[in-house]
């Protein structure tokens, strides 16, 4: 079926609507599964399954060493280069086996304290262990995946995706079935190997075709410009999740598990909508940044970008809060208190997507202090002003934290940015 003349002749628009077709189907799946959860092991449940997921994604970066980002900036700049790219996997295959080995070490000698941790309960160490037997799937999965998005494949890798999506859900349904909410985490911890073998069914060739097994060297050449990016993922992805994991636990301690439901259901629903930004940020933002070398090419292409997607998300948000009702009980029934957080949190992810594609110039430049003071500055606001506003506003305070914390993270990356630029043409203007 061929797009539309207008989305045809704008690549980000053609992007978003090609994954936009395959995340309303996975929109529907979830909502239909997010439906039996919620029925089936309650908000205390709800609020389990959700620190499983914080877990696979710190996961996906420890046991890489957080490269993903590097990958496809090399990969976008590389592509025809195939000397460099047997020194970039080189470097990859190095520096994920440290991560991997690392990752599934610590799941081993510690299973059941996570366990205790996470769920509250040693009975749940089966499901550390099942997690650290498939680290190395975590990790290949994660290395793929980034190639995939440095070659910008979008239309077979949102293919890739559904068919994924769909077995995993197959999967928790029938853990969920047999063994309730046990049975359930079981079938999300098994979904990265799911990710695994069908980008490896799909992508098979042209993986081939890149990752020359025989051919790597093991140079170590790019393992010091990939390990700036593995210290900016640690910041983005593994401390998120870990506040992220604290801020439900707090929620537990000083209000009650169900609140820490009703927030767990409510981030759900933002990372579905918030779904249609993500394939956009790897597959075209991060690349095209990657190219561009004036402020003017800079400021010319981000209001592009504002202006194709913004409308739309903004459109779909606000369809988001009139139909709040509507969604609380068709997905989340008896989730008592829930209709309040949809306000700030909506708020909070509309300045996050303005924010977040802004700040890919620092993952594209390699700003790594830039990156790393902007994002410690953005979490340490977000769990500080948690702690605060719980005390005065309940979980309500959390989805306020979000967004105060995103507005004057906006504001601290755009002078970043600016000062960036500046300090660009000043050494121009030098030489």
């Amino acid at each position: 079926m061929k797009l539309p003349k207008f989305l045809n002749s704008n690549l980000i628009l053609k992007i978003t609507s090609v994954n936009s077709t395959v995340i309303v189907i996975r929109l529907v799946i979830a909502l239909f599964v997010q439906r039996i959860l919620a029925e089936m092991v309650g908000q205390p449940g709800i609020a389990k399954v959700g620190k499983l997921r914080n877990v696979l994604a710190m996961l996906s970066s420890i046991s890489t060493l957080g490269v993903s980002s590097g990958i496809i900036k090399y990969i976008a700049e590389y592509k025809s280069d195939e000397s460099s790219l047997n020194k970039l996997f080189s470097g990859v295959f190095i520096l994920g086996s440290i991560g991997t080995i690392l990752s599934s070490a610590l799941l081993f000698l510690f299973s059941e304290t996570i366990s205790v941790y996470l769920f509250g309960n040693p009975s749940f160490e089966v499901i550390i262990l099942l997690l650290a037997a498939l680290v190395p799937f975590v990790a290949m999965h994660r290395i793929f995946n980034s190639v995939i998005s440095g070659l910008s494949d979008y239309k077979s890798y949102a293919k890739a995706d559904l068919f994924a999506y769909v077995i995993g859900v197959v999967l928790l349904l029938t853990g969920l079935y047999f063994k309730n909410l046990k049975g359930a985490l079981f079938g999300i911890a098994l979904i990265p190997l799911v990710q695994w073998t069908m980008l490896l069914l799909v992508f098979g060739k042209i993986l081939k075709s890149y990752l020359k097994f025989k051919e790597l060297n093991w140079s170590t050449d790019f393992v010091r410009l990939l390990l700036v990016f593995s210290l900016m993922s640690f910041v983005s992805t593994f401390l998120i999740n870990t506040v992220e994991l604290d801020i439900i636990t707090q929620i537990e301690n000083r209000i009650s598990e169900n609140d820490a439901g009703n927030w767990t259901a409510m981030v759900n629903i933002s990372k579905n909508y918030m779904a249609f930004a993500t394939g956009l940020y790897s597959l075209y933002v991060l690349p095209r940044f990657s190219t561009i070398k004036t402020e003017i090419e800079f400021k010319k292409e981000l209001v592009h970008i504002y202006k194709s997607i913004l409308p739309f998300f903004g459109l779909g948000m606000i369809l988001v809060y009139l139909f709040r009702e509507f969604i609380i009980a068709l997905v989340y029934p008896d989730f008592v208190g829930m209709e309040s957080l949809f306000k700030w949190q909506l708020m909070g992810d509309f300045v996050k997507l303005c924010s977040v594609v802004m700040a890919h110039q620092f993952l594209a430049k390699k700003l790594v202090r830039n990156f790393i003071f902007s994002e410690l500055l953005s979490l340490a606001l977000f769990y500080l002003l948690t702690k605060i506003f719980i005390t005065s506003y309940g979980v309500e305070g959390v989805v306020l934290a979000h967004l105060v914390r995103y507005v004057i993270y906006f504001v601290v990356v755009a002078i970043l940015i600016k000062r960036y630029f500046s300090n660009l043409n000043s050494r121009s203007n030098n030489l």
